[in-house]
Parts: C-alpha cells; sequence; structure tokens
C-alpha cells in the first residue's frame, strides 16, 4: 500500500469533461458535470470558464453542496505583461470571477498568461519571447494583482504556467519564480503543461518548494507530444489529437510528483485536469472513475 499522501486534497474541474468556454454546443451541461464528477468520487472542484457554472452565489452552493462537493478555486486569464493598460480589463475579470469564489469558501485564484499564439487558428499573436520591459511589466504586475486579490477578496493567487504562453519552459518559470515575492505570488504547478514545455515537475517541487501553491495533475503522451514539438503544432489542435492523455499512460509520473508534494509538509490542492476539448459526452466520467482509483493507489 502506497504511503497516505494526508496533505494532498484530491479533485477535478470542468476541464476534464471537455469544459473550456463558458457555453459551447460541444460541451456537457453543467449540471451533467456536477453529477458526474461527484460520482466519479472526487469531493473538490473549480469552477472553470466564468459562466459555465452558475455565478449566482446561492444558487451555485446550492448545487454543489446537494452532491457533497466543495469548490477549491477560480481561474482568470490576463495579459499583465502589455503594462499598466491592461489593468481594468484584467481587474473587471477578476472582480466576478474573485468575488464568486470568495463566496464559494474558496481560497485561490488560479492566474493563467494570455496565450501568444490562437490556440484555435495558431495565428501568432505576439512574439513568443517578451523583452525585459514585458518582463517587468508581467511579474511587477502579477505582485500588484496577488496583493490587491489578498486584501480585497482573501484569495492567494497561484500563477499557472502553460503552453503557448510566456510562462512555459523550465527557464520561463524560474524566471518568474526568481522576479518575483513569494508573499504575493506562488505556482500553481500543472505537471502536464510543465512537461509539455520541458520541465521536470518533481525537480521543480525540490527545488522551489516553497513556492508550490496549488496542483493540476496532468500527464502528456510522449508520442504524440514529441511530433507536436517537430511540427510546431498549437496548443488548441494538440489537444484536439490527444496530447494530454489519461494517467497513467503518459508523463510524468504522478506517483513521485504527489510524494514530492506530500514531503513539503503543507496543505495541497491536487486537481486533475485532462485537456479534452473537443470530446464525446460519454467519454469524461469512465476515465475520472479511473483516475480516481489510479490516484487512490498512489495513496492520494
Amino acid at each position: 500500500m502506497a504511503h497516505a499522501l494526508d496533505r494532498i486534497r484530491v479533485g477535478s474541474a470542468p476541464d476534464s469533461w471537455g469544459v473550456w468556454f463558458p457555453d459551447d454546443p460541444q460541451q456537457v451541461p453543467w449540471e451533467r458535470f456536477l453529477d458526474e464528477v461527484a460520482e466519479a468520487g472526487y469531493s473538490w472542484i473549480e469552477l472553470g470558464p466564468y459562466g459555465y457554472l452558475p455565478t449566482d452565489p446561492a444558487r451555485l452552493t446550492d448545487e454543489v453542496a446537494k452532491r457533497n462537493l466543495k469548490v477549491s478555486a477560480g481561474t482568470i486569464f490576463c495579459g499583465l505583461h502589455r503594462g499598466p493598460s491592461e489593468w481594468d480589463s484584467t481587474w473587471e475579470q477578476v472582480s466576478n470571477v474573485a468575488a464568486l469564489t470568495q463566496a464559494m469558501d474558496a481560497g485561490h485564484l488560479v492566474v493563467i498568461p494570455s496565450f501568444w499564439r490562437d490556440d484555435k487558428t495558431a495565428e501568432i499573436l505576439e512574439a513568443p519571447e517578451l523583452t525585459t520591459e514585458q518582463w517587468r511589466n508581467l511579474t511587477t504586475g502579477m505582485e500588484r494583482l496577488g496583493r490587491e486579490v489578498k486584501d480585497k477578496y482573501g484569495l492567494d493567487i497561484v500563477v499557472h504556467p502553460h503552453a503557448d504562453t510566456h510562462i512555459d519552459t523550465e527557464a520561463h518559470v524560474e524566471r518568474f519564480l526568481d522576479s518575483t515575492d513569494s508573499d504575493a505570488v506562488n505556482l500553481c504547478l500543472d505537471t502536464g503543461h510543465y512537461a509539455y514545455c520541458g520541465g521536470d515537475s518533481v525537480k521543480l517541487i525540490e527545488t522551489y518548494g516553497e513556492r508550490i501553491g496549488y496542483l493540476h495533475l496532468k500527464q502528456v503522451d510522449p508520442e504524440i507530444l514529441a511530433d507536436v514539438v517537430k511540427n510546431e503544432v498549437p496548443f488548441g489542435p494538440a489537444v484536439a489529437r490527444g496530447v494530454m492523455c489519461e494517467p497513467p499512460a503518459g508523463v510524468p509520473e504522478l506517483g513521485p510528483v504527489l510524494t514530492a508534494a506530500q514531503k513539503l509538509g503543507v496543505d495541497l490542492f491536487a486537481i486533475v485536469e485532462q485537456d479534452m476539448y473537443p470530446c464525446e459526452p460519454d467519454k469524461p466520467l469512465p476515465i475520472a472513475v479511473r483516475t480516481r482509483k489510479f490516484l487512490r493507489s498512489c495513496g492520494a
């Protein structure tokens, strides 16, 4: 029997049900997601794209409570590397998501940097490398965001390195962490995105442990990834090819990641996110059940 990972709180998210947008005919209805995530044996969920789940706090509280679910985090996207002109539009999004997240008694806001390449059309939107000034905008902007979100909503922001964004590779993630204050900003380590971009999750946890505030559990299929990298396939089409695969078929091995996280000695959420957009409506539940069983076998 694997050692009990008593500091790790496992959950899942709308993403594992093929949900990327607030409203999309290819996605399962939100009621079905809530029913099935509970049926699969998870007790924690994320809000997913704002507007997918009900945004009225009283209604959402009722819907999650009757399924014995709790919310761990909300999510926003932002392009703070572009400078102070981005602040107002970012804060407008934050204020909606953070207010609902706070109302659900969750403690985290997952912040995803904006994409430099369109994840549907592959159009290059911005240079993949930031200038020195843009790095400064990004780090100071994220620190300000962290402090203001904490001050106004009591939430901790965790920045999510992500494929096709400016915080992706080991070098970029380390630069971001080395340039920011842990009192204001920590990391949501997504094991799949980090592997997708060539990073080693266990090494990152062991090196920057005090900065790991949250985990997303995900794996990549090494063969599909090799082709994606070779042919410079954008993230959206790569997901449609199945680059993010069902554990334990891909990399990184999640057992060692969870063990390294447990050794940090802090309570951490580990939210399963298997990107599957678009997917058949009957596909997610059996995968979710098997993944929950697999994580139990790892001690989580």
